[in-house]
């Protein structure tokens, strides 16, 4: 049975459309439809129920796609195991990172996997929008937040909390806010990305004992402020360097200010509260970008990831 015609199923499954399919495999849809009737043929079975408006899976189909997911899991796992065995890890990595972690965090994290693994190179894109996989050619993808396209193959590296911070210099002249009500006489640094900018900033009132609780409502309040300011920026790391050079406070990941935590650069504001934490992932487009450099890159990026944001608790 022929592995890329378990792929081509799999994405067929998963976004309902052959041609769509065929495109993301780069197949012609003719190809794509003789390969999904000549596997078909093979199980005896009927993978998909055709007509001219949709594409549904059979029950059988449904039933097959769980082995055969679990499948090429085990041979993608077998394939990096043998390359890791040999000591191979080579090729060139493109790779897509958002500004903050971009500039500030991953440069010398992949001088470390280059040091170690001179046949391996890196092709490095910065820019806080999730880049188009197929039109920029990018092999995997650094971002916050889970992808919501259940096609792609992610792989989460951290949960990372959010922090409100500001500059000595800025708390010394301004105050700090104490409640979240206090955000509104406040310059709330602002991040902006495609037509959407994010100034409304949900603060939860921590519980008595002062941990987090994400389910118990009864011992915690909700706050949605809508702050404003004087700068906006696409751009995250401008952002953060604003609120290091004293111009207002900001909301930002952890992650993205450790170093400016630990140095003093920047203080965390409001104890009593804190905003839900976000999550980061490595993000490829589908199960052949899963390769042993990948692998290597995913788990340096977790432990490195996981070691900074220990430091700055």
């Amino acid at each position: 049975m022929n592995t890329a015609d378990l792929e081509l199923f799999v994405r067929t499954a998963d976004i309902g459309n052959i041609t769509a399919a065929a495109v993301q495999l780069d197949m012609s849809p003719a190809a794509a439809s003789a390969a999904l009737k000549r596997l078909e043929k093979q199980l005896g079975i009927e993978l998909f129920i055709r007509s001219t408006r949709q594409l549904r899976i059979t029950a059988e189909g449904e039933r097959f796609l769980l082995h055969c997911r679990q499948a090429l899991s085990s041979l993608d796992d077998a394939k990096a195991s043998i390359t890791e065995m040999k000591g191979e890890i080579a090729g060139e990595v493109r790779l897509s990172v958002s500004s903050d972690l971009g500039r500030n965090l991953i440069l010398p994290w992949l001088d470390e996997v280059m040091d170690n693994n001179p046949k391996l190179s890196f092709q490095l894109s910065i820019g806080d929008s999730l880049a188009d996989f197929y039109m920029d050619k990018v092999d995997v993808a650094l971002r916050y937040g889970q992808p919501e396209d259940s096609t792609m193959v992610a792989f989460k590296l951290a949960t990372v909390d959010r922090v409100i911070c500001a500059s000595p210099d800025y708390i010394a002249t301004y105050g700090a806010p104490k409640k979240p009500e206090d955000l509104l006489q406040h310059n709330c640094l602002l991040y902006q990305l495609g037509s959407k900018t994010y100034n409304q900033w949900e603060l939860v009132s921590k519980n008595s004992g002062n941990t987090i609780s994400n389910t118990d409502d009864s011992i915690k309040s909700r706050s949605k402020i809508k702050v404003s300011s004087n700068r906006m920026c696409n751009d995250g790391d401008i952002v953060k360097r604003w609120a290091v050079a004293g111009k207002g406070i900001a909301l930002k990941s952890r992650l993205d200010l450790s170093h400016d935590l630990n140095a003093g650069r920047v203080i965390e504001l409001m104890p009593g509260y804190y905003v839900e934490p976000t999550s980061l992932w490595l993000i490829c487009p589908n199960r052949k970008q899963v390769t042993p450099a990948i692998l290597l890159l995913r788990d340096l990026l977790r432990e490195k990831c996981q070691a900074l944001l220990a430091t700055t608790k």
